[in-house]
């Protein structure tokens, strides 16, 4: 049985899901509510967050500048229509698209 750093209450385990659907476990304590997650959980997260998140698109050439095909699963999510205006924002490691 895991004891809480905290309060030395008795921590029970839990299952949870980010607001992306990425699911994780986490130690809870019964007594003062301390939670803890593990090592490997925490690092495991972020990587299966990643993961989710990345979609493969085609860049082509449209007039003098270059366009993207959005996957249509991200058009349903983000309930974007055609001619529709977005902002792209220049970021350190690409490019971020806003829905207008």
């Amino acid at each position: 049985m895991k004891k809480c750093s905290e309060c030395n209450g008795k921590m029970v385990e839990l299952k949870a899901k980010t607001p992306e659907g990425v699911e994780y476990d986490y130690f809870i304590c019964e007594m003062c509510g301390e939670e803890i997650i593990k090592a490997e959980k925490l690092h495991a997260a972020p990587q299966k967050h990643r993961l989710m998140k990345r979609y493969n698109a085609k860049i082509s050439k449209w007039g003098k500048g270059l366009g993207i095909k959005i996957p249509n699963e991200l058009v349903k999510k983000y309930k974007l229509k055609d001619n529709e205006l977005v902002t792209v924002i220049s970021e350190k490691e690409g490019i971020k698209i806003i829905p207008a």
